[in-house]
């Protein structure tokens, strides 16, 4: 069902089944490009909440699902299954793989890599400028890579280039400026390595191992 307030720019593709909320806009041309321009593809069985807003160029999967008030710009690979939360913004020339989850006011940057499972606190910001206004910024733009299975706990910022490992943790409210190895847990400000997820425990009580193994 396609609400008859939103708009739907030329050469936009939408597949079976795919719900588009009140004023919703899609295949907006970014600029230096006309309408149509660039072909903008989403898979079946989306939903995209109202207000949100899709430019031109970008291909997307089955079940992509989108909050309100968010806005994805151009020519980015999006997967299958993958959630992008209320008020969040993913810039140009992202990757993301299926089943990322982004959680709402998020911030992704341009040139930014989320691999298969990645998962995205509220109110993280990756960042992908080393010095904001050098006059070379635009020569080393360059967005953080995470890895399969990593989790960015809410109110993380994390910087230009880094890596964050597979299945790594990055604490609530760290500042991560160098690479996070695979399975490690960080924290803080500067984040520091603290444990591994193999040695987390569930503070409830419900499982010996939240990332591993049931009770």
């Amino acid at each position: 069902m396609i609400s008859p307030t939103a708009r739907i720019y030329p050469n936009v593709h939408l597949g079976q089944d795919v719900e588009v909320g009140d004023f919703v806009v899609i295949g907006v041309p970014p600029r230096g490009r006309s309408e149509g321009e660039l072909p903008t593809v989403i898979g079946d069985g989306a939903i995209i909440r109202s207000h949100s807003v899709i430019y031109a160029g970008n291909v997307i999967g089955s079940r992509f699902q989108i909050g309100h008030h968010a806005m994805v710009r151009e020519e980015n690979r999006i997967g299958d299954d993958v959630s992008i939360g209320t008020g969040s913004v993913v810039e140009h020339h992202v990757e993301i793989a299926d089943r990322v989850r982004i959680h709402s006011q998020a911030f992704v940057p341009e040139y930014s890599v989320l691999e298969e499972g990645a998962w995205i606190g509220p109110n993280v910001v990756l960042t992908n400028v080393p010095h904001p206004l050098c006059p070379k910024a635009k020569e080393c733009i360059k967005g953080a890579t995470i890895r399969r299975g990593a989790k960015i706990g809410a109110n993380s910022t994390i910087l230009p280039f880094l890596t964050i490992g597979r299945d790594a943790l990055v604490g609530a409210g760290s500042v991560v400026v160098e690479d996070v190895p695979d399975g490690a847990v960080v924290a803080g400000n500067p984040a520091k390595v603290i444990k591994t997820v193999d040695e987390l425990t569930c503070p409830v009580g419900l499982v010996d191992r939240p990332y591993g193994g049931k009770r």
